[in-house]
């Protein structure tokens, strides 16, 4: 049996020997043969995760069942899955993962030749042909391994980065999929890297799979004492990083991408360039001050990568730390990330902390979050976005209802999983954030009063 409530907005997911097991993974296998047909080729590859390797078995399993043939390239990072499916020219591919979730969870990313698998892009379709459960007849596919993914991947990376003079780094894998890579990766290319919790690591002892500032102590302690350039800390997949200054502070993803924007515009001026709504306003600045085409997404690494191919984006990012490459297919990854942001340190020729303080700054409130029940919520942003309208502000609704003002502005978003609503908001001054905070806050109280009666 098998629970539709593992069938997630951008992938399936679920705990592990509570609505995930073998025979659930044995069966989304099935299921997907049957959704794509049989006859083609798909590689699989699985993160550290303690429930991985037999999840990653029934999986493939259900696949070749199916009439799929199969390419085992063991543990790897999510974002080396995606590269090996381009790569290699296969019809597309799966990671086992549950990205930067707890260790107790585990899921399945799923990308074909069209695209990422998606609520609004087949995933209904899947869920539906899973929990049916009814098979057409076929011929069993086959299952080979390639033991060469890794060094084919860090062969493709190595010749786009290009580190002027010496340069030393600190990695914490925190015993994720990253670990695979590290540290071959960086001396791949010239880096001096000391690397922390460098062993795979599926239980997570050291600190949780998604890096915050809580899991980042070590991390800033060998920063410092190593007088390293900077530190970058991953998630548990490797398509999620974060970094810290050769100051020991945590720059905000939104600088990096900044600066990531301002490294790639010098080479390729007039190119586009993606960000998605919540982003600062610094994104959009840096981009139009070094002549870029910004591109406006909605949230969610489908929508990025989506409109990375689609506009021929050379770069992209989302404040939560994925960084997206057209140098890499357009897909996101951390690794990646790492090495261009010390390609770019390098070619400036300043500390990473004088590029951060010589950026302007802007005041965010963090995400606040407001509940609302799950048949009501995307109703209240609705109206939400009519009435701002109506009162003449600018809007923009690709991803709930974005008011932006000459000073800042608000975004209000339904939350895809959980019975809640978020606001963030930015301006250019902590005055002015805190009205702009305010006057979205009693909309929001107030609309939620009205439409749920409460």
């Amino acid at each position: 049996m098998i629970s539709e409530n593992i069938f997630r907005a951008y992938d399936i997911r679920g705990i592990y020997g509570v609505d995930l097991n073998v025979e659930v993974a044995h069966l989304v296998g099935r299921a997907l043969a049957e959704y794509v047909g049989g006859g083609k080729t798909f590689i699989v590859g699985r993160d550290v995760r303690l429930s991985s390797g037999p999840l990653g078995d029934a999986l493939i399993d259900g696949m070749v069942s199916g009439g799929l043939n199969i390419i085992d390239v063991g543990t790897v990072t999510t974002p080396l899955l995606y590269f090996a499916t381009k790569y290699y020219g296969v019809d597309g591919g799966v990671m086992v993962s549950a990205s930067h979730n707890p260790p107790e969870w585990n899921g399945f990313k799923i990308l074909l030749d069209r695209g990422f698998l998606c609520m609004g892009m087949g995933m209904e379709d899947l869920r539906e042909i899973a929990l049916k459960g009814v098979f057409s007849e076929v011929a069993r596919g086959t299952i080979k391994s390639n033991p060469n993914a890794i060094r084919d991947y860090r062969e493709y990376i190595s010749k786009r980065v290009d580190i002027k003079g010496d340069f030393r780094i600190v990695a914490d894998p925190g015993g994720g999929s990253c670990t695979v890579l590290m540290p071959s990766v960086y001396e791949d290319v010239g880096i001096k890297v000391s690397v922390i919790y460098g062993e795979p690591d599926g239980s997570f002892r050291r600190h949780p799979p998604e890096p915050n500032e809580e899991t980042l102590n070590e991390l800033r302690r060998v920063v410092l004492e190593e007088k390293a350039s900077f530190g970058v800390a991953f998630d548990g997949d490797g398509d999620r990083a974060l970094f810290i200054d050769d100051a020991g502070r945590v720059v905000p993803n939104n600088v990096i991408l900044a600066l990531l924007s301002k490294h790639y515009l010098r080479r390729c001026s007039g190119a586009a360039i993606v960000y998605e709504v919540s982003c600062s306003m610094i994104v959009e600045e840096t981009i139009k001050a070094f002549g870029g085409r910004p591109i406006l997404s909605r949230v969610g690494h489908t929508y990025i990568y989506d409109k990375m191919i689609k506009e021929n984006a050379i770069l992209g990012g989302e404040t939560s730390g994925h960084f997206y490459f057209q140098d890499i297919y357009g897909f996101d990854d951390a690794t990646y990330a790492s090495l261009k942001v010390a390609e770019a340190v390098s070619e400036d020729g300043r500390r990473l902390s004088e590029i951060v303080d010589s950026m302007p700054t802007y005041p965010q409130i963090p995400a606040k979050n407001f509940d609302c029940p799950d048949e009501e919520k995307f109703r209240v942003v609705e109206r939400l976005a009519e009435e701002f309208k109506a009162l003449g502000y600018e809007t923009v609704t690709i991803d709930g209802v974005k008011v932006i003002m000459e000073d800042g502005w608000f975004l209000i978003r339904p939350s895809n999983t959980q019975p809640l609503i978020r606001l963030t908001a930015e301006a250019r001054s902590e005055e002015r954030l805190r009205e702009i905070a305010s006057y979205a806050e009693k909309a929001i109280t107030e609309e939620i009063r009205r439409t749920c009666k409460i």
